[in-house]
Order: structure tokens, then C-alpha cells, then sequence
């Protein structure tokens, strides 16, 4: 679709003020939950919305909203909540989240230039990544009071702080009012994969959010010396961790037909040292998926494989569940609509699930809950090779603008 120069302009201009913050120098940004980087992310995005005459406030987690004074709803009326998040994962790019900020942006000035009062405030949630605290998807998960974020008040950042610690140094609330008044929750995101670019699509509406379990496994052999110790009398920790690292690969292959996917992503060997048995290993486990019976079995099958694989070798292990979230579906109502909005701006689009984790997925049970996917190239994210067009973001932003002009009218 082509867009206006003055909207790729201004679309550009956005971007090039959160550029360099957090740059580092392999040419990433880091950008983590609740510090002083994401802070200046905060902070520039305000600034942002006084130069348009837009008005701010910041809730009791520290999320920040911005909206048009001429276009807000009276307390008791319902607004559309179109948000994403401004912090990243260690060495990350530059469009994860960035882009819907950007998008939310563009759907202000739209509006404002059209004379639509369409009451949109648009939200900047706090440590949407789990990079800083192990835990993701914060800021809004607390303030929807979605039950998964148990014990969340423990979550000890990379300082050793915990959230709870973090949240009195800042004078933020750990038990914060649930959010009023959302007619809608949309959220634009980078696919984080290459779906969009394979089919040579512009748009993705997203049907369901994979919903993501995850563990820890500890494995203990015996840290002995690496000359001096026979091979039939060890108990390697690393071999049995290999061993159950190529088995969960055969799980999710197993259980890919249903889209289901299974990561060791982490491994963590002690004491790391070129002449002595690894004595201890721990593994960080994802499994996704958006089918609940697909996740049972593969959670079945990794607890029998941890037994088998470690009595066979004669180390012990311990598996701990650190998160079980279930696949969550958006809004049908909205999806269709969203279709609907594409097909008229004759944008090349098509249904499809996330398998990443998003804000979104916060929303979903308190408010209708839409998500677009615009394209990255070759599907790389989390990376600082990540990329996406500016005219990709305008894209997104058109349909979603073109959903509330059919909205206006009705």
C-alpha cells in the first residue's frame, strides 16, 4: 500500500528518537524491564506526545499512556487501548515493540488530522520481555490481574533485586486497581518469524497467542577429575543433559503437527572447567503450543524422559515448572473485523497464530483482544539484525485505522 511522505516522514521521525537508546556496542540495544534505560524509553515517548499536544499519566506500575484531551472519554466511557511495549531482550533490535508504539502514534495523528474523535489512548507497558526478571509480560499482566504472575513479587532481576524491591524503590503498587474502561485492546508487533515474508504477505491477523510452559531441570553427577577418572565410573551431568536436550527436540518434532514447538534454550554447566566432569547442569526448557492436549504430552514426555535418561546414567535431577500459560485465543469479533479492514484497503493478508508471547495475551479476558503482524525480515528478531519497513508499519496502522473509521460509523 502506499503511503502519504508525510506519513512515512513523521513514522521515520518516531523511530529515529527511540534509536539510539540503549545502543551497544555490537550495534543491539538493551533495554530492560524497570531500569533507567527503559525509563528514557518512557520518557522520550511522553515528549513525543507534547509535541502534538497530547496529554499523559502514568498507572500504578509504571505504565504510560498518551492521549488526545479533545478526543478523551468522560470516566465512565469506554476507550480503545492500543499498546505495545518499549523495553527488549539483552542485544536486542529495534522494532520489537517499538513498532506498535509507533503504530499507536500514527493512529493519534490520523485521527487528529481526520476531525475523528476516536477516544484511543495509546499504552507503553513495562518489561513486557523476560530478559531483566524471568518473567514476562509484567506491566500488564498486573494490572489485568491475570493469575499466572504468582509470585512475581520474588522475581530477582540480573542486580539480584526483586520486583517487589524494585516496586518500593519506585513508589510503584504490587497490587494495582485492574485497568477500566478498555473497549478494545490492539496491539501491532514484527511477526518474529517468517510466515508474512515466506507467502509474500503485508498483514497477519492473529487467531491465538501459543501459550508457553516452561522449565528448569537440574541434573547432579559427580565433579570428579577428568584424567584420573575412569569412563565407566562417571557420572557426567552434561551427558545426561545432552541426551534429554535431543529428546525434547524429538518431542517437538513429534508434536509439530499440531504447532507445537519444544527449545532447550539455556544451558548452564558447572564448574565449567576443561579438566573435570561436569558435575551440574541446568537447562531452561520452552514448550509452546497452541493445542492443550499437544502440551499435556509433551510435559508428560519430558518427565519421562528426565527419569529414564538420569537413572540410566546414575545422576539425580529435580524439574521445576517455572510457567504455565494457556494458549489464548483473540477476540473473533475483532479478527473479523481486522480481516475485514485489510480486505478493503486491498492489503495482502492472511489468519495466523503467534507463537511469541505478548501483551495482548493480557488483555484477552477483559476486553475484546485483536493483534497485526507486520513482516521482519527473514524473520529475524530478537537480534540486532532485526528489520522492519516503515511503510510495513504504516500498513499495520491503516488497518487497524480503517477498523475504527468502520467502528465510528456504526
Amino acid at each position: 500500500m502506499k503511503h502519504p511522505i508525510q506519513d512515512i516522514e513523521y513514522a521515520e521521525y518516531l523511530f529515529d528518537k527511540f534509536y539510539s537508546i540503549g545502543s551497544t556496542e555490537n550495534g543491539g540495544v538493551t533495554r530492560l524491564g524497570y531500569t533507567a534505560v527503559e525509563d528514557e524509553m518512557h520518557e522520550v515517548f511522553v515528549a513525543l506526545g507534547k509535541e502534538k499536544g497530547y496529554e499523559s499519566y502514568t498507572d500504578e506500575v509504571g505504565n504510560t499512556y498518551i492521549y488526545n484531551p479533545a478526543c478523551k472519554s468522560d470516566e465512565d466511557d469506554e476507550y480503545y487501548l492500543v499498546a505495545s511495549h518499549l523495553d527488549s531482550v539483552v542485544e536486542g533490535g529495534r522494532y520489537d515493540g517499538v513498532s506498535g508504539i509507533i503504530a499507536g502514534l500514527l493512529l493519534l495523528e490520523w485521527a487528529k488530522r481526520d476531525g475523528l474523535e476516536i477516544p484511543i489512548r495509546v499504552g507503553a507497558m513495562r518489561c513486557e520481555e523476560s530478559s531483566n526478571f524471568g518473567r514476562s509480560t509484567i506491566g500488564s499482566g498486573l494490572i489485568t490481574k491475570e493469575v499466572y504472575k504468582h509470585d512475581i513479587g520474588e522475581a530477582v532481576n540480573r542486580e539480584g533485586k526483586t520486583l517487589s524491591e524494585v516496586f518500593k524503590e519506585r513508589g510503584y503498587n504490587m497490587e494495582p486497581k485492574r485497568i477500566q474502561g478498555v473497549k478494545e485492546y490492539l496491539e501491532l508487533h514484527i511477526e518474529q518469524g517468517k510466515v508474512l515474508e515466506e507467502y509474500d504477505d503485508s498483514i497477519g491477523i492473529v487467531t491465538t497467542v501459543a501459550g508457553p510452559r516452561r522449565f528448569r531441570i537440574y541434573i547432579k553427577g559427580s565433579a570428579e577429575h577428568s584424567g584420573a577418572t575412569p569412563m565407566g565410573m562417571r557420572s557426567d551431568a552434561l551427558c545426561a543433559a545432552s541426551e534429554l536436550i535431543l529428546e525434547i527436540e524429538e518431542i517437538g518434532k513429534d508434536e509439530s503437527i499440531y504447532q507445537s514447538v519444544a527449545t532447550v534454550g539455556t544451558v548452564k554447566v558447572s564448574p565449567n572447567a576443561l579438566n573435570v566432569i561436569p558435575g551440574e547442569v541446568t537447562l531452561g526448557v520452552d514448550m509452546r503450543g497452541i493445542d492443550s492436549a499437544s502440551l499435556d504430552r509433551m510435559e508428560a514426555r519430558l518427565k519421562s524422559a528426565c527419569k529414564k535418561i538420569c537413572e540410566k546414567r546414575k545422576v539425580k535431577y529435580y524439574r521445576e515448572k517455572t510457567s504455565d500459560i494457556p494458549p489464548i485465543a483473540m477476540s473473533m469479533d475483532v479478527q473479523q473485523k481486522l480481516l475485514r479492514a485489510a480486505k478493503k484497503l486491498r492489503i495482502p493478508h492472511r489468519s495466523m497464530i503467534s507463537g511469541a508471547g505478548h501483551d495482548a495475551m493480557s488483555f484477552a479476558n477483559i476486553c475484546e483482544t485483536g493483534m497485526v503482524f507486520i513482516p521482519c525480515a527473514k524473520g529475524i528478531s530478537h537480534n540486532k539484525k532485526e528489520f522492519a519497513t516503515i511503510e510495513s508499519i504504516c500498513d499495520g496502522a491503516q488497518v487497524i485505522y480503517e477498523h475504527f473509521k468502520e467502528e465510528m460509523e456504526v
